[in-house]
């Protein structure tokens, strides 16, 4: 009911003695008072939409790179840095870091417990200079250093199999051409 209405309901009617008049004008403030609520409600509220279908695509258009290798241009840039840097034939800096997984379901702690007496996870990465991560696993279970790490990682899949980026570069007098 609109606020006019009710205001000559009021004005108008000399005689409130009646309880017919007294519960329409009730009703009538009862009316307003729900309509105006909900009418200011859905003007405050807002829609957010939270399409999380792309979500995941857009979180790794946004931290990651297009492509999970280097491509040869990419090997080339990040040699250049490296050498610029005092670190000639370095691509890129890998490291797996222990982190305390403190909400750890307690049937997999012993699983996940390792040097640190707690439930650890791995984070294995490899990353740029500038941040360019262009590989990560996480979440092995047990007790593991790095080269266990490395050992069950997908990392070198793509070298072994022969079919990473051209490079060339000496370790320990041994001679390479992938990266």
């Amino acid at each position: 009911m609109a606020p006019n209405r009710l205001l000559n309901l009021i004005m108008n009617d000399s005689d409130f003695s009646d309880s017919d008049d007294e519960l329409e004008i009730f009703q009538a403030v009862a009316t307003y008072e729900s309509e105006r609520d909900l009418s200011s409600s859905r003007n405050r509220r807002t829609v957010i939409n939270r399409n999380t279908f792309g979500a995941q695509n857009r979180l790794f258009d946004d931290y990651f790179a297009e492509s999970p290798s280097p491509n040869a241009a990419d090997v080339a840039r990040l040699l250049a840095v490296g050498e610029l840097r005092g670190f000639p034939g370095m691509l890129g800096s890998l490291d797996c870091m222990h982190w305390e997984w403190k909400n750890c379901p307690t049937a997999w702690q012993g699983m996940y417990t390792g040097h640190a007496h707690k439930p650890t996870i791995i984070l294995e990465a490899v990353a740029s200079y500038d941040l360019w991560i262009w590989h990560a696993n996480f979440g092995l279970p047990g007790s593991h250093n790095d080269l266990n790490v490395l050992d069950r990682s997908s990392l070198f899949d793509e070298v072994s199999l022969g079919r990473a980026p051209p490079v060339n570069y000496t370790i320990n007098g041994n001679e390479y051409n992938m990266g």
